[in-house]
């Protein structure tokens, strides 16, 4: 039980289950997602730690980048279920929309230029 209370708080947040919503568009940097949701690079990095947490999300560094993306779901079947039926759910929704359609032109150059 212990596992499905953990995945269930990480995606009990809005901005969490936004995060989760963009990186099934393509991974991410924190500057990407602090940019799109206009949050605190240091919020972002929390709701990224606990997404992590609950294996949600990963990471992996290449040079001066960490990118963020959604994990497989093998570690869990409830991250598993979750990832695959939030593919479905939220579609509707017009801030979710918004995100969609601004990741992909996302430049983290740009972004961190700044």
């Amino acid at each position: 039980m212990k596992e499905f209370i953990k995945v269930m708080k990480a995606l009990s947040d809005p901005n969490r289950v936004k995060i989760v919503k963009m990186l099934q568009t393509k991974s991410l940097c924190v500057c990407e997602i602090q940019a799109a949701l206009e949050i605190s690079q240091p919020t972002v990095s929390s709701h990224l730690k606990l997404l992590e947490e609950a294996g949600l999300v990963t990471y992996r560094k290449s040079g001066l980048w960490v990118n963020y993306f959604l994990a497989n779901g093998e570690s869990s079947p409830y991250v598993a279920t979750l990832l695959g039926n939030l593919k479905h759910w939220l579609g509707d929704d017009p801030e979710i929309d918004r995100l969609t359609k601004i990741v992909p032109q996302l430049q983290r150059e740009e972004i961190c230029r700044k």
